[in-house]
């Protein structure tokens, strides 16, 4: 069977594009978009490469043209940049795209997100082979700096002409994998708030009991936060409750600054705080909550607003919503289980929805543990051609909608 993948044309163009270090910092995205080109030009698509910030940020577009351009177009969306890496801490070469004998890939970027990307791009060579054309345009995206919040990528080219130019009524973008038979459906992204709390007090010597120190009202501040985290945690059915945990706001303590000498006491803390803002939460109001943390705490208390960013509108998932409706049938009609939910981090979707464009994150990845970020990442061979099918049967029905 492991040779059976390893031969399979797929499976090769996923795995080449798995070994393009696209990876975190300073990225060099030539070799990637060299890849990208040479698979428009075999297929024979469009190809053009934009620059939303800089030369060193480029940005691709494939395009398959359908045959009613007054009909606003499909994007299909993933990154191409990729997190870092404890190579210690991997079994297989982090970039090697290595398969085992049950014909598991392992590789940075297999589950976030490269898989979709190459998926994409099988989808239509198999739609240009056999001379199936639609009423839409496709537009498939390659997007820069995902995963250091898009800057320099899809946060800058919404604003572009060139954006505006491909007319896009409706988007995919990357979705997770899940580890039993169901598959998940982005609809909308909870605002990342990054606050930073400035706690100052008495300085002394270590030997001394002064009352007013920072070390102090950090720790009566951090008692509010941990009250505040365990009753949103507490609203989760279990750590896995995925229909609730995109809804909840959660809060990590991400960062804590302070001190400079074990036996001098520090004049001041600093402490970063990463929120995951529900959607259903006033924005004024959580801002409220911050400011009487610190009048609770004690006098010297600051708040420092890293990261703030707006609420934005869910997609649609009624059937009021026709791109929905059709992503939904073709699932069923494929006699697949959907669990839409709240995506718990961030995604380049999120700037589509800005400009009011429905997008659905969805990665076609069951009976797949969630490995995105972690160590040993990895996508099996057989879910990654599964996962082209289910795409031609859903690309196939958005792209020929009225």
């Amino acid at each position: 069977m492991k040779n059976l993948w390893e031969n399979d044309e797929e499976i090769k163009i996923f795995r080449e594009y798995l070994r393009i270090k696209t990876v975190h910092p300073n990225i060099n995205y030539a070799p990637c978009v060299e890849f990208l080109k040479r698979q428009a030009d075999e297929i024979g698509l469009e190809f053009h490469v934009v620059y939303p910030s800089s030369e060193m940020k480029p940005l691709c577009i494939i395009s398959y043209h359908g045959t009613n351009s007054k009909l606003k177009s499909i994007m299909l969306s993933s990154h191409m940049d990729v997190v870092p890496v404890d190579r210690e801490c991997w079994s297989y070469d982090p970039f090697g795209a290595e398969m085992d004998d049950d014909g598991n890939i392992f590789a940075r970027g297999s589950q976030d997100t490269k898989a979709i990307g190459t998926q994409y791009l099988a989808a239509l060579r198999y739609f240009v082979r056999n001379k199936i054309q639609f009423k839409r345009t496709i537009h498939v995206t390659f997007t820069p700096e995902e995963e250091v919040g898009s800057i320099g990528g899809m946060k800058e080219f919404i604003e572009t002409e060139a954006f505006k130019n491909l007319n896009v009524g409706f988007a995919l973008d990357e979705g997770a994998p899940l580890w039993n038979e169901f598959f998940t459906a982005f609809y909308g992204e909870r605002s990342t708030w990054q606050v930073e709390f400035i706690i100052k007090g008495e300085a002394g010597h270590g030997s001394i009991m002064i009352e007013d120190t920072a070390a102090v009202k950090l720790q009566r501040l951090l008692t509010k936060l941990t009250e505040y985290r365990q009753s949103e945690y507490a609203r989760l059915s279990s750590r896995l409750d995925l229909q609730m945990i995109g809804r909840i706001t959660s809060s990590n303590v991400t960062i804590i600054n302070g001190g400079h000498q074990a036996n001098v006491i520090p004049s001041e803390f600093k402490i970063m705080v990463d929120f995951r803002v529900s959607n259903d939460i006033d924005h004024e109001e959580f801002v409220k909550m911050f400011e009487g943390w610190c009048e609770e705490v004690g006098r010297d208390i600051s708040y420092r607003l890293e990261l703030r960013e707006d609420k934005i509108d869910l997609t649609d998932i009624s059937e009021k919503n026709k791109y929905w409706t059709t992503f939904k049938n073709s699932l069923d009609e494929l006699g697949l289980k959907l669990i839409p939910i709240i995506c718990p981090a961030m995604t380049d979707a999120r700037f589509l929805r800005k400009v009011k464009i429905p997008a659905i994150g969805f990665s076609p990845m069951n009976f797949t543990p969630i490995l995105a970020h972690a160590h040993n990442e990895f996508l099996n061979a057989d879910i990654y051609l599964k996962g082209i099918e289910i795409y031609k049967k859903l690309i196939a029905n958005l792209a020929n909608m009225d």
